[in-house]
């Protein structure tokens, strides 16, 4: 995978590209899990076999269904310019794809329409919050101020939680980007926070770690 040089930020045909490669990065695990299913069920096996491949396909397609469904809206169009999107949906794409048993979700905000960009924000706030939480816990999700100029903070809260410091400098305006796959989605929330003229900042508090955008 290719990376931009250090301080030189990706251009946007480089940024659609990294992006992709991340969606790509989170779907070949259940679609690849599916295809194992599917070659176990070729094979003619013993019905218990059979009933564990039918089980595995199910689960896989399931999760394949809920992390596609998250990013077309974390990091797709989701409508046209200027749309909206109802947070309670949002709720529900973020739950189907972060609450896996480790991990759950208390969610503190009111049911609205906002800003798609503010909501895309929301949801990549919490896909690093809970890369922050490796062995599970909760990410508690809180609004800062009220309406469309709403911002959030989300509380992660979990075993051993941990700063990655990697990510938190990727959110500060004042580094200088290097940007890989890897790197590109705390990256992209930089810019949607900027898009939303808010600052978005990830840093402990106590025991837990907290990312915020106001």
């Amino acid at each position: 995978m290719s990376e931009t040089p250090a301080g030189s930020p990706p251009d946007t045909l480089e940024l659609a590209a990294l992006l992709c490669s991340r969606v790509c990065h989170d779907l070949i695990s259940p679609v690849g899990a599916i295809v194992n299913g599917l070659e176990v069920l070729d094979d003619n096996p013993k019905p218990e076999d059979r009933d564990f491949a039918l089980e595995l396909i199910r689960k896989s397609a399931r999760t394949a269904s809920a992390r596609l469904q998250f990013c077309r809206l974390a990091f797709g169009a989701a409508g046209s310019s200027g749309a909206q999107i109802d947070l309670g949906d949002a709720l529900n794409m973020a739950r189907g794809h972060i609450e896996d048993g480790k991990c759950t979700i208390t969610w503190n905000l009111p049911r609205l329409l906002l800003p798609k960009n503010r909501v895309k924000l929301l949801l990549n706030m919490l896909v690093i919050a809970q890369q922050t939480i490796p062995r599970g816990g909760t990410l508690t999700v809180d609004p800062i101020g009220e309406g469309e100029t709403m911002g959030f903070r989300v509380n992660a809260k979990g075993l051993n939680a941990r700063l990655p410091q990697n990510i938190a400098d990727l959110l500060s305006v004042s580094q200088p980007p290097s940007v890989d796959a890897h790197a590109v989605q705390p990256y992209y929330t930089r810019l949607l926070a900027q898009a939303c003229g808010l600052k978005v900042v990830l840093a402990p508090e106590g025991e837990a770690v907290v990312i915020s955008a106001s």
